[in-house]
């Protein structure tokens, strides 16, 4: 356990089923009901699903269609971007009132820095989650605890509408049965990965070395090293660098011929300068990048560096993808920049 974050205050809100439950709020003919938000029509993808909708397995990013298969009762709900950005500011306003140290997540949750306060944080967190349910009728989780890992995992430990408490002196106890999937970074393929060598707790992992550990998984061996420890050093960033600037879009119909994908991939390119030239055009282009869904819901990625939005780029990336994929039909087209941190670019200007 770390010596510096010892006397840390973190908090770690998540608002519960954020989209859905703001839909239940406003349509009061919804509550109670299984609703799924976007995914209109088959071929859609949900953004979120209420906790009745969650019992039949429906869940975020789910296809619409999967989703009325696992419970053909769901009701699908269009998304209303602009209500759930004017809640996600009130809620903001109510993090305000306790501390500057706020750094969002998404728009459904937020870490909190309280280490200023006397108070114990578990008192802090029950009057923030009180004020957010009398003024916005939503409830939120929160995870309490001496570094971020925990208390994000924590927060999820008491949904919906409570809170988990760890103590510095409980993160060895807690940590040990925890499974090594709720660290992050850990997905699917890492997971397969250390079951191979009998590892699914962070119980499991303490047992290996950091030699060990960074001969079988390299430098991200290290960090993990750390983590199944509960060690994390990481501050609350008040402000968070965008990384990347990306548009996609889903197909009505599954798309076979690379040249039709074109059309869309220009468009989606467009709207993709449009927003860095609005937004973040002081910032340097790092990369340019291509996302294919195929039919069969898998993926590919493929990204080469450059420093300008090049539409012939973005071309050649696209006929490599579509040649990944063996003739399989495209779904999803996704378009995006990597745009360099702060660190980057200075290392670019010492050259």
């Amino acid at each position: 356990m770390q010596e510096d974050g010892a006397n840390r205050k973190i908090i770690h809100i998540d608002m519960d089923c954020f989209y859905a439950a703001i839909e239940q709020r406003d349509y009061p003919e919804l509550r109670g009901k299984a609703i799924g938000v976007g995914g209109s029509g088959r071929r859609g993808v949900l953004c979120t699903a209420s906790y009745e909708a969650r019992k039949y397995g429906v869940r975020s990013a789910m296809p619409g269609f999967k989703a009325l298969e696992l419970c053909p009762q769901l009701i699908l709900v269009p998304v209303r971007f602009e209500v759930y950005r004017g809640v996600a500011a009130q809620i903001r306003a109510i993090f305000g009132r306790f501390t500057e140290k706020i750094e969002p997540l998404s728009l459904d949750e937020a870490y909190l820095d309280v280490s200023h306060w006397q108070s114990e944080p578990a008192a802090i967190a029950r009057e923030i989650r009180m004020q957010i349910y009398e003024e916005t009728g939503l409830t939120a989780s929160a995870g309490i605890a001496p570094n971020k890992l925990i208390a994000k995992v924590a927060s999820d430990l008491e949904k919906p509408n409570g809170q988990h408490v760890v103590e510095a002196e409980q993160v060895e106890e807690f940590m040990q049965q925890l499974p090594v999937s709720k660290l992050w970074g850990v997905g699917k393929k890492m997971q397969e990965k250390l079951a191979r060598h009998g590892i699914s707790t962070c119980g499991d992992m303490q047992k290996l070395d950091k030699i060990t550990m960074s001969r079988r998984y390299g430098r991200w061996g290290i960090e993990l090293y750390e983590l199944c420890r509960g060690i994390d050093q990481r501050e609350v960033k008040v402000h968070r660098v965008r990384k990347s600037i990306s548009k996609e879009t889903t197909f009505a119909e599954d798309v076979r011929e690379g040249l039709s994908l074109v059309p869309s991939m220009k468009r989606l390119l467009g709207e993709v300068e449009e927003s860095y030239q609005e937004r973040y055009s002081d910032r340097e282009i790092k990369s340019l990048v291509v996302k294919l869904k195929f039919a069969d819901f898998s993926r590919t990625t493929i990204e080469r560096a450059t420093k300008a939005i090049d539409p012939s780029l973005a071309e050649s990336l696209l006929y490599e993808g579509v040649e990944r994929g063996e003739g399989k039909a495209v779904r999803l087209l996704g378009v995006g920049v990597r745009l360099a941190d702060e660190e980057d670019e200075k290392q670019l200007e010492m050259f």
